[in-house]
This record gives structure tokens, C-alpha cells and sequence, in this order.
């Protein structure tokens, strides 16, 4: 018998045999339910082919997954195209749609929420996110007079937009600065994985802000974008474990098939929370690797950050 023909036989099989709700949490002051694993936009872009794109976004919503990840600048627009070809035919009413962007004023930033919209092809985009909070200077651009909080706030005035947040990756002092201007954030997406703990922290001095406020917090990196595994010292299936035995809403994770979504699927379905004493121990084990930060590089070098906002800082 063909063996390709076998493969796919046994990924139909298995795939039928997942059950079709996943786990939910309520994320933040929003009161909405949502899966606790998330489908990351950003791979979606990276399918070659526009269909196997497509029938990847499909299979997910049908498996469980209902929160959406996205952003504007992806693959120049492309992975927004595809979730939003994804999304017909019933499809759009089943998720929760979030996407991100890059306007620091408010000009910039309706332009990027009109592009989006026409992309993903909705009229209301569910969790809008100041993406990649970076740089130094993005929270005191943002809160100007002119600057992107105006377009938020607009944008939700006209139902475009029902919840507002923010991202980045590199250094938890800037998401203090986001955060000391007291706006009722809905969300903030950061990394969680258990080398976080030890350099940088979001986990440590940030998530503790977010619960206090009801922000939702949202994981992303839990396996930091696959560096966390070269390390050694920890299994995917466990580096995501320990991402949900946090007080997060969802784990935002990159999939390109559907054996990749089928692997997060089950994990997600027989998910434990970690004990205290497991937990201790798999800290203990990472420290030595972890402290200084060299394997989560999207907090020590610019090679995770994205072309528009070096552009906007005269730094490509």
C-alpha cells in the first residue's frame, strides 16, 4: 500500500478521534471565553500555498481553536488574505479575531485598521493590539495628542473595534511605561516560557500588574520561537504545559500543518496544571541556560524585530 496514502488515512483518523472543544479561560475584564491555545498568525503566512493555508485555519476552528492571532505587517498582508478567505462561510462568527499593528499616531494607525478590516475582510475586528511595544519611545508617541490611543478610542466608538491591547517581546520597563498611563487596557500578549523567569521577566513583573488590573494576559514565545528547545533542557509538550499552569488566557502558538495542530490540540485537551513541586523543579533545571538570556533572543538581540517598527526608529 502507498505509504503517503497511509499517512493521510492515520492524520484523518487521529484527527476525527480529537475532541472538537477545547479548554476555555475568561481573558481579562473583556468577560469572553476563549480557547486556551491560539492560532498564530504569523505561520499561517509562512504555508506556501494559499489553500493548505486556508484548510489549516479551518481545521483549527473546527478542532476547538477560537482565538484568532494576526497582525497587520505579516507577510506584507498576506496573513491576514488568507485568515480572512479562511473565515467565510460561517466561519467568522465562530472566533475570536485579533490583530495588531504598527500606528504609533492616530493617522497611521486608522490606516492600518481600514487595511485590516478590507484584508481579513470583517467589519469589526474583536481584540485590536498596539503591536511590538519595543522601543523606548512608543509609549509616549502613542499617548501624544495625535498619537494612537485617539485612534483606539475611535475606533471602538464606531464598532470597528470591540477591545484594545498591546504586545512586544524585548524588555518588561517599556510595558511599565504602557502601563503607567493607566489606560483600562483589555489585553497585553507577552512572552511566557520558563527561561522568561529568569531574564527580563514579563512573567515576574508584569503579569502580576495585569492580574491586579484585569488585564487579560495573553502568552506568546512559549517555546521562544523555538530557541527554548535547542537549549536542551525542556520537551515542547512540556514548554507549553508550563506556559498554561500560568494564570494566562491563551498560549498563542506558530502551526504550519496539520499534524502540528493535531500534536497542540491533544496537548491542550490533556493539559495538567503543573504542581508547585514540578514547577520549582523545571525552574531549577532551566536557570543555569537561562540567566543570561541567550536563548531568548528576541529579548537581547533585533533579530525578532519587525522591518516597520526599525523603520519608524531610523534603524533600517
Amino acid at each position: 500500500m502507498d505509504s503517503t496514502v497511509t499517512a493521510k488515512k492515520r492524520r484523518t483518523r487521529s484527527r476525527a478521534e480529537l475532541p472538537s472543544q477545547l479548554p476555555t479561560r475568561v481573558l481579562g475584564r473583556t468577560g469572553e471565553k476563549v480557547s486556551i491555545l491560539a492560532l498564530g498568525g504569523h505561520h499561517v503566512g509562512q504555508v506556501e500555498d494559499d489553500g493548505e493555508a486556508i484548510q489549516l485555519v479551518r481545521a483549527a476552528i473546527d478542532m476547538g481553536i477560537t482565538f484568532m492571532d494576526n497582525a497587520w505587517e505579516y507577510h506584507q498582508g498576506r496573513s491576514e488574505m488568507l485568515m480572512g478567505e479562511a473565515l467565510e462561510d460561517g466561519y467568522r462568527e465562530r472566533v475570536f479575531l485579533m490583530t495588531k499593528h504598527h500606528g504609533r499616531t492616530k493617522r497611521t494607525a486608522l490606516r492600518h485598521l481600514e487595511e485590516s478590516l478590507r484584508r481579513l475582510d470583517t467589519d469589526w475586528i474583536d481584540l485590536w493590539q498596539f503591536h511590538e511595544i519595543i522601543y523606548e519611545d512608543d509609549p509616549d508617541t502613542i499617548f501624544a495628542p495625535g498619537g494612537g490611543i485617539e485612534a483606539a478610542e475611535l475606533a471602538k466608538k464606531h464598532g470597528k473595534v470591540r477591545y484594545v491591547g498591546f504586545t512586544g517581546h524585548k524588555d518588561p520597563a517599556v510595558f511599565r511605561k504602557m502601563l503607567a498611563y493607566d489606560y483600562p487596557w483589555d489585553t497585553v500578549q507577552m512572552p511566557v516560557n520558563v527561561f522568561d523567569a529568569h531574564f527580563r521577566s514579563f512573567q515576574r513583573e508584569i503579569l502580576p500588574i495585569l492580574l491586579e488590573r484585569n488585564i487579560g494576559p495573553i502568552a506568546m514565545k512559549s517555546m521562544g520561537s523555538g530557541h527554548v528547545l535547542e537549549s536542551g533542557v525542556i520537551e515542547p509538550r512540556e514548554a507549553l504545559r508550563y506556559a498554561w499552569s500560568q494564570p494566562v488566557a491563551t498560549v498563542v502558538c506558530g502551526m504550519t500543518d496539520i499534524d502540528q495542530l493535531e500534536q497542540n490540540i491533544q496537548a491542550a485537551m490533556e493539559f495538567t496544571p503543573l504542581s508547585k513541586q514540578e514547577e520549582l523543579e523545571l525552574l531549577e533545571r532551566s536557570k543555569p541556560a537561562a540567566r543570561d538570556g541567550k536563548f531568548e533572543p528576541f529579548k537581547t538581540s533585533d533579530q525578532f524585530d519587525g522591518v516597520v517598527g526599525k523603520q519608524l526608529h531610523a534603524l533600517a
